[in-house]
């Protein structure tokens, strides 16, 4: 993969070719993704309980000394020595779609080897990835696994969800869906407390919420619900949201035209932000209404999971202008009805909710993926104690590199 590729597909950390760590401990054989992603929602129409366990599996075990240099490799300098091994398990449990019925997604438990008793919960929620094979619960190199397993290193108990429609997950995934990666995110904490129980760990109630780009937005409807007593017993803990686009109305999208992005970064974003959201809001009744041609034909096939990086890639444009027909564009521009009612409403991760739990931001100066302005404008609405970390003139993925150290050493035991 080419390093244009790399920078075109920027809001995840799980791609391995990007921040490139010899994890080939983490290596395991993998069935069909689609196979497996079938036979998972054939289970889920027995019973519709969510956060209910349907399987769990082994699938990597890495000693502590692995994981620092693993670390140090992807490029997390600073990072705090790992104390424990840790085993990586793969859960798939129950929970729900964009329509409220019962589906399955897929996600990581990771736990520190001879730690049993309670433990503090760390939740990861990962970043932009448009490949199903890319999550972090079935790719070996994925460096969303190697951050869930730096926080077991140091002792907690580490989890992670792909989302809805990644991994192996049935259907499409709806980006950008706060609901969605509220749901699968909650549901994966209460099937970890199912299975951690059966290897000697009870899950502390303050759960310790953390996520990058997408997950850092993600991390705020968690909190939320965690906040609205919709996990259970668990409670929020905190929040650290790394580079995340909390503000899509007034910050993000506006930040599109007005060049704060860059433009074939642009283009991917809102290439998969369009198709998916047409299919959770409805943004137009033909791919002809918004996209020009080819582009209209071929980009809700490319965008539909199974396509590598490099495919997106070379089979979108560089710049949004080059997508997208005039009038798509001034309604991206300047929303109107439902479609800005539908960006209100998910930008109220930031307006209708309060918390005593503190809630950290993390930007960079350099970020030109999700502008570091998204932090303050979110913070000001916020009815929490907000603290708003800068890492300095570093890229969307220099913020990460520095951010999670910091994380790490926060919240070691």
């Amino acid at each position: 993969m080419t390093s244009r590729a790399i920078r075109i597909i920027p809001a995840t950390l799980a791609i391995g070719a990007l921040l490139a760590a010899p994890l080939t401990a983490f290596a395991v054989t993998q069935p069909s993704l689609a196979q497996a992603a079938v036979a998972q929602a054939a289970l889920a129409e027995r019973t519709a309980v969510r956060g209910s366990l349907v399987s769990a599996v082994e699938v990597a075990k890495l000693k502590a000394a692995d994981l620092d240099a693993a670390a140090t490799d992807a490029g997390f300098v600073g990072t705090p020595k790992s104390r424990y091994d840790v085993t990586v398990y793969r859960l798939i449990y129950r929970t729900i779609d964009p329509n409220g019925r019962p589906t399955t997604a897929s996600g990581i438990v990771v736990l520190p080897d001879g730690r049993h008793g309670a433990l503090t919960v760390a939740e990861y929620l990962h970043g932009t990835t448009a490949t199903k094979a890319y999550a972090a619960s079935v790719d070996p190199e994925s460096t969303d696994r190697l951050i869930t397993a730096l926080f077991a290193g140091t002792g907690l108990a580490a989890i992670a969800p792909d989302y809805l429609g990644l991994g192996l997950g049935p259907g499409k995934h709806p980006y950008i869906d706060t609901n969605t990666e509220t749901s699968a995110s909650i549901d994966l904490l209460l099937a970890a407390r199912t299975f951690t129980a059966r290897h000697g760990v009870a899950l502390k109630r303050d759960v310790l919420v953390t996520g990058f780009s997408q997950g850092g937005r993600a991390t705020l409807g968690v909190g939320r619900a965690l906040t609205r007593g919709e996990a259970g017993s668990f409670r929020l803990g905190e929040i650290r949201g790394v580079a995340g686009p909390y503000d899509l109305l007034d910050v993000e999208l506006p930040a599109v035209f007005t060049g704060e992005v860059e433009p074939h970064v642009a283009t991917m974003y809102l290439a998969y932000f369009t198709t998916a959201w047409d299919r959770t809001v409805g943004l137009y009744n033909n791919p002809r209404e918004a996209f020009r041609p080819p582009y209209a034909d071929t980009v809700e096939g490319l965008l539909d999971g199974t396509h590598t990086e490099g495919e997106i890639v070379a089979g979108l444009p560089d710049t949004p202008a080059k997508l997208f027909t005039n009038q798509f564009l001034a309604k991206l521009k300047h929303p109107t009805a439902h479609f800005r009612q539908a960006l209100q409403d998910a930008d109220q991760i930031c307006h209708n909710w309060t918390t005593p739990a503190p809630i950290h931001f993390y930007t960079g100066t350099k970020d030109t993926d999700v502008v570091p302005t998204n932090a303050p404008a979110c913070a000001t609405t916020l009815r929490a104690t907000v603290t708003t970390h800068s890492m300095g003139p570093v890229n969307h993925f220099g913020t990460a590199h520095t951010a999670y150290p910091q994380i790490l050493r926060t919240w070691t035991p």
